[in-house]
């Protein structure tokens, strides 16, 4: 499935802060207000949708491909799935079985969508290469939404124990008491839980 953005300009406020965030610089302000004026370039990955503080981005899902070309359907429930660019307080949170995954987990366990994703909320990121503290958004994720359970998806390698402590310290935070377990992946294709 292609993804796109789309703009409601009605909600625009012509800040600008999305064309200061697209990489791709297929948004500018055209008459005060966001326009994307490059749609085919456009990556999709929606890099823009956290730094409007209107909300007037969205997501947009193009055609499918056809089952000979993706014969197992993808179990994602929600776009973006980053945990830098989902907003702390959408909806899809809500009464959430929420999955915590490191980016390699899905590539070293080839049923990961099947036995993981299904039926969760997924993000995902890697500790050693996204330089943020995840666990300061994780915490506001907790405090602000009603969270069934958390399982988190890491790898053996020693960097992925920073995922895992992001959400020991999130849940620290957010004062909650949350069901968490942790499913930790090999790097040839095994989970230890």
């Amino acid at each position: 499935m292609t993804k796109k953005i789309i703009i409601n300009k009605a909600k625009c406020i012509g800040c600008g802060l999305c064309v200061n965030t697209c990489h791709q610089g297929v948004i500018k302000l055209i008459d005060g207000k966001a326009e994307l004026v490059h749609e085919d370039y456009c990556d999709g990955l929606g890099n823009c949708l956290p730094v409007c503080p209107v909300g007037a981005i969205k997501v947009k899902s193009g055609a499918a491909l056809t089952h000979a070309q993706n014969p197992t359907k993808s179990q994602l429930k929600q776009w973006p799935c980053q945990i830098k660019l989902v907003h702390v307080n959408a909806p899809y949170f809500k009464d959430a079985d929420l999955l915590v995954a490191a980016d390699c987990c899905a590539y070293s366990y080839s049923e990961f969508h099947h036995d993981f994703i299904k039926n969760k909320i997924t993000i995902i990121g890697c500790p050693k290469l996204d330089e943020v503290d995840y666990s300061i958004k994780l915490s506001e994720i907790l405090k602000i939404n009603e969270i069934k359970s958390i399982t988190v998806a890491r790898m053996e390698v020693p960097c992925c124990c920073g995922l895992e402590n992001a959400v020991k310290i999130a849940l620290t935070k957010s004062g909650k008491s949350i069901k968490c377990q942790v499913a930790i992946f090999t790097t040839d294709g095994r989970v230890v839980m």
